[in-house]
Order: C-alpha cells, then structure tokens, then sequence
C-alpha cells in the first residue's frame, strides 16, 4: 500500500500543477509525446515483443494475442489518436449553465477535472496512451495498472512518455527539443508527474488502488466480466463501470441477406477479441431457410457456430455439405449470453421483433447492439427499447469505439446509466463546479 499511496500523492501534485495550464499548454505536452513514440517506436516493438512471444509461449489464444500485439501501423494509429484529442475542444473551464438569481447572485455551472483518475486494464497496450492522452488534455493525472501479460510494453510507453514530459522548454533548448541540453530557467515542457505505472506485478496492487479513499478519485476497470465485477465488488473508491461486451445482430424478416452478411462477418471475424464484437446471431424465424446457408457460406468455417434447436438442422446440413461440418455444433444454454472472445457465435431463432428485443435484454451487457431490417418501424422500436450504451440500425457494432465516434483516444466503453455511458472520451473525465458571485447578499 505504500507504494500505491508514495505514487498517489505525487500524481496529487501533477493533477493541481496540470490544472492550471492552458489548452495550448496541456497541447504541447500531447504534441511532444506523439513525436517521442514516433521517434522511439522500435523500442516499443521490442518490449511489446517480449510480452507477445511469452504470451504465446504461455498458450493465449491468437484473438487475445492479437489484443496484447503493436506494430507499426498500430503504433501509428496511436499516434493519430493523439492528433485527434489535441484538435479536440479542452472541456475544462467550459460553462454548462448560468443564470443570476433574484437577489443578484451570478451562478455559473463550469467543467473541472476529476483529479486523479486509476485505470485497471487487460492486455492492450495502446490503452496506456489512450488513457493518459485523454487524462492530460482534461486536466487529470492517471495511475496505470495494466496486466502482466503487457508489462514490457508498458513500461516502455510510460518511460517514452515521461521522457517528452520532461523535455525542456525554455531560451535557448531547442524549443522542447528532447535532446537539448537545459538552459539555467529551464522548465519542463509539460507535466510528468500526471502519469504513473503500478508496476510491481502484485495482485495486491489491484487491492491497494480499489481502497485508496482520499487518494484517487475515480477508478476505471477495462477488461473481461471477471475484471469488471471484482472491481465493481471491491473498490471503495467511485467507479466509472466499463462493460464487457455480449453484442447482438438481429436479423429481421425484412433484412437485405447480403447486408446482413457483411455486417455478421465483419462484427464478428475482423477481431473476435474486441468488446465491441458480435457473440450471438439472432435470426427471425420466418427466413431461418434462407438466410442462415448465405451467412454460414459467408463465414465459410472461420467461425464456430453454437445453435439453438432451430437453426442447427439447417445449418449443419449446409456445412455438412460443404465440408464443414465440424463448424457447426449444438449449443449449451451458458453459450447464449456468454462473451466468448474468439471465432464462435451463439445463433438464436425468435419469432418477432418483440421476442428479439426480450432477448437481447435479458442476455446482454448493455454495451452495443445492431438490428438488420429494412422496417423503420422495427427500426425505431429495436433502437427505443433495447437497454445499451449504442444500439444501431443496419451497421455493424465494431464501430462502438472513441475513435469511430471522432473522439480520437477512448477510456473504455461505460455501460452504465450515471455520469457517462458509451464511448468515453475527454468529458468523461470531468466533473462541474459551481462559482457564485455576489456582492454582500445574506440570506
């Protein structure tokens, strides 16, 4: 716990020093730690690297390898989204309400930070600058805890970021030039304090930032069901509930079939690992025969598929033919509502779009959920009373994302109803104040 309180109070003292700098300010420190990782990006590949041969050394499945995995082009991606948040409106200062009361008061309602903010994560290293991007630019610190299985990967980014943070800027260094020697009024470019790792690899880590009162303000847990729920059991610190992600594609009677197809390959096959990936087909009874052999030729064996008693004669006697019997398995009852993580989808059979939507409800995380259907009046009802954080029309649910949404960097996806739900980008990490001036009112 001592380790946990030691980093606590130094992220306090980033937190008030980062309050009271200016967007253009909070834009610069951004700016340096975008070049830093461009300028530095094979030594990230080469700890990220160690973490994904020992990963797989270990036996992770490829879909959550490819979670724990950066390139190039991912690091460029990450890159960008800090292009995006520095383009992005600074939230603090901005004023929600104000009015002047009947006695003279002026109350304005404005945004401020939350203070210091815990993210407890799983693989996905690109959270790391994710989360400390969208901190930074609202005026938060952040305390880091990813899991051991990215380590390497972590420390490396927090090194690279530390390192453009505390790059000088003053007459005569190069104007923020990492490599440039300090000058005798040298000030740092930015705020290196605003971010720490807890790095020791001890669960009680984990323990130790859930109880931190006082200490932290707000902890966000961004992972599995099992991540989500211990932390949402055992902190005494408030906490901003990110969900696991049981998606739904209803295709309706009315449904384009090819449409439909697309959007239940690319929700589900482009990266099985994701939240924001399909786990349960759910079809309407009245074209079982006839869509369900164009969607399995669609996935073409790349996935299993887990069916209820309608569906599987149908689609097992399709792949059978086509060789792929093995694809096509009957389901357990713990399959449907289960996120499996991986190239397997439940497919349930329902007889409207009422029974869908019934469904859905009672097997989902209310994260995102997508109906196929050419009837705007089933359009309209599914998106009315379907409980999620996005619930789309004829588009798939990997666009549930901060980036898609033009946020840049995201802090997870809340599926919860209080403070913010959905993609959560910089206005998440603010809370509001309110300023009254007076001139002698008593009451």
């Amino acid at each position: 716990m001592n380790e946990i309180i030691s980093l606590c109070k130094t992220l306090r003292q980033g937190a008030g020093v980062l309050a009271s700098f200016s967007a253009e300010q909070k834009n610069q420190g951004l700016v340096a730690v975008a070049q830093a990782l461009d300028c530095r990006r094979q030594e990230i590949l080469d700890a990220n690297a160690l973490d994904v041969g020992r990963a797989q050394a270990e036996g992770m499945k490829e879909s959550l390898v490819d979670r724990l995995r950066l390139s190039s082009e991912r690091i460029d991606g990450i890159i960008d989204s800090i292009g995006i948040v520095i383009q992005q409106a600074d939230p603090v200062g901005q004023i929600v309400a104000g009015w002047t009361t009947p006695n003279g008061l002026r109350i304005r309602q404005q945004r401020v930070p939350l203070g210091v903010a815990a993210i407890i994560y799983e693989s996905r290293p690109n959270v790391t600058v994710d989360a400390f991007a969208l901190a930074y630019k609202s005026g938060n610190s952040i305390l880091l805890r990813g899991s051991s299985s990215a380590l390497n990967s972590n420390k490396a980014l927090v090194a690279i970021i530390k390192d453009a943070l505390n790059s000088p800027i003053a007459s005569g260094t190069g104007d923020g030039d990492p490599v440039a020697a300090p000058s005798r009024d040298y000030r740092p470019l930015g705020v290196a304090g605003a971010i720490e790792l807890a790095c020791s690899g001890s669960r009680s880590e984990v323990d130790d930032i859930l109880n931190a009162t006082g200490l932290i303000d707000v902890v966000l847990p961004r992972g599995g069901a099992q991540l989500i729920r211990m932390v949402v059991e055992k902190a005494r610190v408030p906490v901003i509930e990110t969900g696991s992600g049981v998606c739904h594609l209803f295709v309706d009677k009315s449904a384009d079939f090819t449409m439909a197809c697309s959007i239940a390959k690319n929700g589900k096959l482009q990266r099985p690992g994701v939240c924001n990936a399909l786990e349960t087909f759910v079809v309407h009874e009245d074209i079982l025969a006839d869509f369900l052999p164009k969607l399995e030729a669609t996935l073409a064996g790349e996935c299993e598929l887990r069916c209820d008693v309608a569906s599987f004669p149908i689609l097992k006697a399709v792949a059978e033919k086509a060789g792929r019997g093995s694809s096509v398995v009957e389901a357990a009852e713990e399959d449907f509502g289960c996120e499996f993580l991986d190239a397997i989808a439940a497919v349930k059979t329902v007889a409207s779009v009422e029974e869908a939507i019934q469904y859905i409800n009672s097997h989902n995380t209310m994260h995102s959920e997508s109906i196929i259907t050419e009837s705007l009046a089933n359009a309209a009802k599914f998106q009315r009373e379907v409980d999620a954080a996005c619930v789309y029309v004829n588009a798939s649910t990997r666009f549930t994302d901060g980036g898609e949404f033009g946020f840049g960097a995201e802090l997870g996806i809340s599926t919860q109803k209080l403070h913010a739900r959905g993609p959560m980008g910089l206005e998440a990490l603010t809370t509001t104040k309110y300023f009254i001036d007076g001139t002698g009112q008593v009451r």
